[in-house]
């Protein structure tokens, strides 16, 4: 047995945040980065134990460094990690995935390091390129490929999509049988010990982190307990919490028992496309966004690498299904196309989208084929000839939510039927304004009538606003977005009232017969508009079925000083 040793290196801060580096296995280091008084992980968790961020070191032939850290321990990470190497000899630099919380020192790694090598999945590849503006080398992988460091540290990359980003993938050391896992298997907790000694001390935050981070995505996880099930796996390698090494068995156990158990009453949309064919993949994970907004599960599937059994057996269990227009001259996908007409059933919704691959299966004829099984078209066929733009991307994200709605309607009326007829009726007694939010970001713009609005702040000048999580308008409305705060005007509302509550199309336009003129911040405002007031978005908390954004006010106007904010009265509290 190697003897492994620890080094603990604590300076001094107003954040108390403390660095731990220990060898976790032969020439493998972790950097645990601990941020002992973090309150609240982005809107999700309220922590009660702090968390903490893990980055791994692989000092092989070749040099490996498995993700970076939160951006708040820039200073002492980097000081940690020249410590340990000289940042010039690091190799490569795997990216389990792009969010934040552990890759937003990458672009400090590359300052140190320009000839590293970035690995990830195609997907993270793609962001990371927006996120760091500079060029860099990559290496993108698959599942199953691997990666030779030398001494017996042969990398396994194994695609977990989903968990909880598109771009997740795991990484696992065959010679010291590590696997690495970000935020799969993780959980917000930070203390002194470095392994997972005492279960009934850290089984609470493990559960809580499922239930946030996971759950959502169950289907997901089980594909990827199935990936990982003939492992030889000695160390859970973790990207939040402590590492996983004495009750291994016992953890992956019980996301295989919740994941099974939430699998059953999920709503399932199966998405089917070809990766690196036309615009497939990317239009596809835009369509999943908007069904996932209205609660539905979402699984995606590359027809290039799925087994017909296991497309069969998606095909039945779903509810709706999406196909991004295969190329008609492969022999396999025609195939694999056959097997998902013999499984779909009438009861499933079907949506078809030609991604501009220039070979792509006729969508008119297939169309014709789902309708005469009976299937229900949620949204119409999408023709893309031309690279996608964001108003692309956006028909496509509404063409999902347009789906997810369809899908759980019969669940959206039974939760009105059941609320308390008196507590509905009280709610329904809380009175507010008629007013009118319209957004834009780039090429793209929204609106939506809204009624929960409140001034939230004096200083600052602030409102809070609900949006439900299933509104279009939703994705223009993230910390850092701009937006217009319409307020109608008592007695002459209803024309504006009636034309945003129509139900639109899937990128259709929300201004057309409307009069605008840009704020500002380039949101249009109405012009029939009692006031208008421009907003930044600071912050959104995590609501059940809506967001609460907040805002501050940056500048407004008012047209007519003796006019009154329309009113709206409900009779009920429990739908719009």
């Amino acid at each position: 047995m190697v003897a492994l040793t620890q080094l603990t290196q604590v300076i001094p801060n107003p954040g108390r945040l403390t660095i731990e580096t220990v060898e976790i296995a032969p020439q493998t280091t972790a950097i645990r980065c601990l941020d002992w008084d973090r309150e609240r992980f982005d809107i999700e968790f309220g922590l009660r134990n702090g968390t903490t961020y893990n980055s791994f070191l692989i000092q092989a032939e070749k040099v490996a460094l498995v993700d970076t850290s939160h951006r708040k321990f820039e200073e002492l990470y980097l000081e940690v990690v020249a410590g340990l190497i000289d940042p010039t000899k690091i190799d490569y630099l795997i990216i389990s995935h792009t969010e934040p919380d552990h890759s937003g020192l990458v672009k400090n790694i590359l300052e140190l390091a320009p000839s590293i090598t970035v690995v990830g999945a195609k997907v993270a590849i793609q962001f990371l390129e927006n996120m760091v503006h500079q060029p860099f080398k990559s290496m993108q992988v698959k599942s199953g490929e691997r990666l030779d460091l030398g001494n017996g540290h042969e990398l396994e990359f194994i695609s977990a999509p989903n968990l909880h980003w598109p771009d997740t993938i795991l990484t696992y050391d065959h010679k010291t049988c590590t696997l690495y896992t970000c935020d799969v298997f993780g959980m917000h907790y930070c203390d002194d010990h470095t392994y997972d000694e005492n279960i009934t001390l850290i089984e609470e935050d493990f559960h809580y982190y499922y239930d946030c981070l996971m759950g959502p995505n169950a289907r997901s996880v089980l594909a990827a307990l199935k990936r990982i099930e003939k492992l030889d796996i000695r160390t859970v390698a973790t990207g939040h919490g402590p590492l996983l090494q004495h009750y291994i068995s016992e953890w992956l156990g019980r996301y295989q028992n919740w994941s099974l158990e939430q699998a059953k009453t999920e709503t399932l949309v199966a998405l089917f496309y070809i990766e690196d064919y036309g615009h497939s993949e990317h239009l596809v994970r835009s369509i999943a966004h908007g069904c996932a907004k209205t609660g539905v599960a979402v699984e995606l599937v590359d027809l290039n690498s799925a087994e017909p059994q296991e497309v069969r057996e998606l095909v039945a269990q779903a509810s709706g299904l999406v196909i991004a227009m295969p190329p008609q001259s492969s022999v396999m996908i025609q195939a694999a196309l056959s097997t998902i007409l013999a499984a779909v059933h009438k009861k499933q919704a079907i949506g078809l989208l030609e991604s501009g691959g220039g070979d792509d299966e006729p969508v008119y004829p297939l169309r014709n084929k789902f309708q005469e099984l009976g299937l229900t078209e949620a949204f119409p066929p999408i023709l893309v000839k031309e690279i996608p733009t964001q108003a692309t991307e956006q028909l496509c994200d509404e063409a999902g939510t347009d789906m997810g709605q369809w899908l759980t309607r019969d669940r959206t009326i039974k939760q009105i039927k059941s609320i308390n007829t008196e507590l509905e009726k009280a709610l329904g007694r809380i009175s507010t304004g008629l007013y009118i939010i319209t957004a834009k970001k780039g090429e793209i713009q929204s609106a939506m009538l809204a009624s929960w609005v409140t001034q939230a702040s004096l200083e600052p000048l602030g409102v809070a606003i609900a949006v439900s999580k299933d509104r279009a308008i939703e994705s223009l409305m993230h910390v850092g977005d701009r937006f217009v705060l319409n307020v109608l005007e008592e007695g002459k509302y209803q024309g504006l009232m009636k034309h945003f509550l129509k139900r639109f199309a899937p990128g259709a336009d929300r201004f057309a017969g409307v009069k605008t003129y840009p704020a500002k911040n380039e949101s249009p405002v109405l012009a029939e508009a009692l006031a208008y007031m421009e907003c930044e978005i600071t912050s959104r908390m995590d609501c059940g079925d809506h967001w609460v954004i907040y805002s501050t006010v940056q500048t407004g106007r008012v047209a007519n000083l003796h006019a009154l904010t329309a009113a709206h009265h409900r009779k009920i509290g429990n739908h719009y």
